[in-house]
């Protein structure tokens, strides 16, 4: 079950400074006593709560469908690199999931799963919010959090060649990867038209022109005739 549309006919409950403070203190409550969560005093705007990663999917749902909270607006998934962070000796990584509620504005929180650097696994909440499907893409592709059990984790940002995770604090600054060759997307393209109920009767080799052949590096172009290479 993914999250379902609000219905926008209703009023939305409006945001207010009691609301919220109402809000967290109920939040915070109900997620110690049933998830074993924490709170992290990093965070001097809102509330985060840190949760254990083997219960993060039971939290993450229940805040999204209990009448009271209603929390089915997955706004962002992303990660915290903490290496040589004034003071940390924990996990290096955090995970963070910044969700809402679309009916009651003063509801909104961040949930954090600490994340070790030897074995960067969290489970995948895709089939609980769709939007999470591209948002632990980004994250795997920036940061190299593995999300377990998501279906399709590939780069979103950074081209295929890619090697490393460039917002890791350890990622050097200045470097740059240079694409060789087009990405043609026939597997993806393939596994959504299977999804649809189409057989893919001939599965077509990519046929991107590489970058050498379109000349953009500023040297002639090489065409490629019978597979054999001929400068233009």
């Amino acid at each position: 079950m993914t999250s379902q549309p609000v219905d926008l006919d209703k009023v939305l409950t409006p945001a207010s400074a009691e609301g919220r403070k109402e809000f967290e203190t109920r939040a915070f409550a109900s997620l110690q006593s049933r998830f074993e969560a924490v709170m992290d005093p990093r965070d001097r705007w809102g509330l985060t709560a840190v949760v254990p990663a083997r219960l993060l999917r039971e939290s993450v749902r229940f805040l999204r469908d209990d009448p009271s909270f209603l929390m089915d607006l997955m706004l962002d998934i992303t990660a915290i690199d903490y290496l040589g962070y004034p003071g940390h000796d924990g996990a290096r990584f955090g995970v963070v999931y910044n969700i809402r509620s679309q009916r009651f504005g003063s509801h909104r929180l961040r949930l954090k799963v600490w994340v070790e650097e030897e074995d960067p696994v969290v489970p995948s909440v895709h089939d609980l919010y769709r939007i999470a499907d591209w948002q632990e893409r980004e994250t795997w592709d920036q940061y190299g959090i593995v999300f377990e059990g998501h279906p399709d984790l590939r780069r979103l940002l950074n081209h295929v060649e890619f090697a490393g995770h460039p917002l890791r604090k350890d990622y050097p600054v200045r470097k740059r990867q240079w694409l060789s060759t087009n990405d043609p997307m026939i597997l993806p393209l393939e596994a959504r038209l299977q999804a649809r109920g189409f057989q893919v009767l001939e599965h077509v080799a990519a046929n991107s022109p590489s970058v050498e052949e379109t000349g953009l590096l500023g040297k002639p172009a090489v065409e490629k005739v019978n597979y054999v290479e001929k400068a233009k």
